[in-house]
């Protein structure tokens, strides 16, 4: 069996799920691209636990629609896949062969960064399917390290997805359009981002809010960028990243996807 890419999505706004845009039309494509894994850990930024990720357990995992104000067809939707409750067992038995404390949830669903992008690449749901949250108060070293004790997974037909956002600072969102043009604060973030990726720069990656132009305005908190450390991570040490997808919605999402291989 051939080794799996890690995968770090920008999920974006919920609507993701229902509103055509160029970011929608690529995860479309991706499941397609990337043929069908045993089994999906998803990282995603809207879990998070403290001292030490989580991994769930559920073998039915629910749907969990944690936003407000968006259209009712939204909240009606359901992402009915099975759990992985084994492939998150070895997940976990790889972090403790690693030294990080973890915990485990018997119930935890599925959570918008992890439905949404997976309902456009995987719309049968029929893949089995676990979280694993991040860290509260731990930063990007933290979350390659777990990433790290993952790289096994690769080579056992399981797809790890890192699911945040390149640039995330709702309180600059104002209501733009979804194609509204992007200010230059995130357009230099992005292209950063590109070149330290690319050139495979994992010290200045690990240190981007001090090195990255404007890196607390694009992420006041970094919640939602630490996933692509878990994928950069799960590539294994010598790992590098191929950019898949690059476009903004609403003028401060970037909404960059990269594969770590």
């Amino acid at each position: 069996m051939s080794p799996l890419p890690t995968i770090f999505l920008s999920h974006g706004s919920p609507m993701l799920a229902l509103q055509d845009s160029p970011a929608r039309r690529f995860l479309q494509d991706l499941g397609r691209s990337l043929g069908r894994p045993q089994a999906i850990v998803v990282v995603s930024a809207h879990w998070e636990t403290r001292g030490g990720p989580a991994l769930s357990l559920a073998p039915q995992p629910e749907t969990i629609h944690d936003f407000g104000g968006f259209p009712r067809a939204l909240f009606e939707m359901r992402y009915p896949a099975p759990g992985a409750p084994a492939a998150a067992r070895r997940a976990a038995a790889l972090l403790e062969s690693a030294g990080i404390p973890f915990g485990l949830s018997e119930q935890r669903g599925l959570d918008h960064g992890a439905w949404v992008p997976l309902s456009l690449m995987y719309p049968d749901a029929d893949i089995p399917v676990t979280q694993l949250s991040v860290m509260r108060g731990a930063g990007p070293a933290e979350h390659e390290r777990i990433g790290l004790a993952l790289a096994a997974l690769r080579q056992e037909g399981v797809l790890v997805v890192g699911s945040g956002s390149l640039t995330h600072n709702l309180a600059e969102f104002c209501g733009q359009a979804l194609d509204a043009a992007p200010p230059h604060w995130v357009g230099e973030f992005a292209t950063w981002m590109k070149a330290q990726l690319e050139s495979g720069e994992r010290a200045a990656l690990l240190d981007y809010r001090r090195l990255a132009p404007s890196a607390a305005r694009n992420h006041p908190t970094d919640e939602h960028l630490l996933p692509l450390f878990v994928a950069l991570g799960a590539a294994g040490p010598q790992g590098r990243a191929r950019l898949l997808h690059e476009s903004v919605e609403h003028g401060v999402l970037a909404m960059d996807a990269y594969a770590f291989e």
